[in-house]
C-alpha cells in the first residue's frame, strides 16, 4: 500500500503550516511533522475509519485537524486535511471541490 497526498491536501498542509508559523517559532514545522506522522499511520489503519462526506476520516493526534482520504486499489489518496473548527457546511463544500 502507498500514500498519495493530492494537491488539495498539500495546499491544506501549506495553509496550516502558515497559520501555525505565525503563532510561534517552530510551531509550523511541528504541525507538519505531526500531520505527516498521522498520514503515515494510515499505512496501518486505512479503511477502518468512519466515512464523512463520502471520505474516510481520521483525526490528528496533536492538532484539531481531520484527514480525509479514499482507497483506490493499493493507494491511499489523501484529498484534504482540514481544520475541525470550521463549520461543517464549509467542510462539506470544500470536499465537493
Amino acid at each position: 500500500m502507498k500514500i498519495k497526498i493530492l494537491s488539495s491536501g498539500k495546499e491544506d498542509l501549506k495553509q496550516g503550516y502558515n497559520f501555525y508559523s505565525e503563532q510561534g517559532e517552530g510551531l509550523g514545522s511541528y504541525f507538519l511533522d505531526s500531520l505527516y506522522s498521522d498520514v503515515d499511520s494510515l499505512l496501518v489503519s486505512a479503511g477502518v475509519h468512519e466515512k464523512h462526506f463520502g471520505y474516510y476520516r481520521t483525526l490528528s493526534k496533536r492538532f484539531p485537524f481531520a484527514i480525509y482520504y479514499s482507497l483506490v486499489d493499493d493507494t491511499i489518496l489523501v484529498s484534504a486535511i482540514l481544520d475541525c473548527r470550521m463549520e461543517p457546511a464549509w467542510i462539506r463544500e470544500k470536499l465537493k471541490n
